[in-house]
């Protein structure tokens, strides 16, 4: 009698091993949860932890390609759950934080814009009043400078426009660093102005 049962749990227990199918389900739910987390910014503003939590997924399918690659009833999909569980659950606090990140990169963009946009304008400003002298080649390829930065604050706008924070902020920190280089020119250009006809006045008198 304990024969027969004892082969009958055991049956009962291969049927069950080999009725073990692939988380088909399961993989699918954690890569979802894996591209909202993308979308979300967290391939763009947590690199790191998003390349980890690919990895999960990349080792759960291998996990689940091995055991498929088994005999029916040797395979056990437990660890591959396990893995897409995590991911699951990674997924959804990365996609929370990696929301917040973008959200402060576009108010960091939209500062950056700002201060290049002031620092174009007291550029061209400066622009007007520069000297025109001998010099006038020389005025003339600051001028097409000043109107260059001008057009390419379309360029931070299109990022911003476009969500791509990170760019905006490049963009608009090298045009407020080229801006910043031309006024110097100016204002250098000015000096030298103001010193020649000083130097001019102390003569004549």
């Amino acid at each position: 009698m304990k024969h027969w049962l004892m082969l009958g749990l055991a049956s009962l227990f291969l049927l069950t091993v080999a009725c073990a199918k692939a988380p088909t389900d399961k993989l699918a739910a954690a890569e979802q949860a894996v591209n909202d987390a993308r979308t979300a910014g967290a391939s763009t503003y947590m690199t790191e932890d998003f390349a980890k939590l690919e990895g999960l997924v990349a080792n759960a399918k291998k996990e689940i390609a091995e055991e498929e690659g088994k005999i029916a009833f040797l395979r056990d999909y437990e660890k591959a759950e396990q893995l897409l569980a995590s991911a699951k659950a990674d997924a959804a606090k990365l996609a929370i934080e990696a929301a917040k990140k973008k959200e402060e990169a576009k108010v960091a963009a939209v500062q950056a814009q700002q201060a290049a946009q002031a620092s174009v304008k007291t550029t061209q400003e400066l622009v007007a009043k520069a000297p025109v002298g001998k010099d006038r080649a020389a005025v003339e390829a600051i001028k097409a400078d000043a109107e260059g930065l001008a057009a390419s604050l379309t360029e931070v706008q299109a990022a911003i426009d476009g969500g791509d924070y990170l760019a905006a902020q490049t963009k608009a920190k090298a045009i407020q660093d080229k801006s910043q280089a031309v006024a110097k020119e100016i204002q250098d250009a000015l000096a030298k102005v103001g010193g020649a006809k000083g130097k001019k006045g102390k003569a004549g008198k």
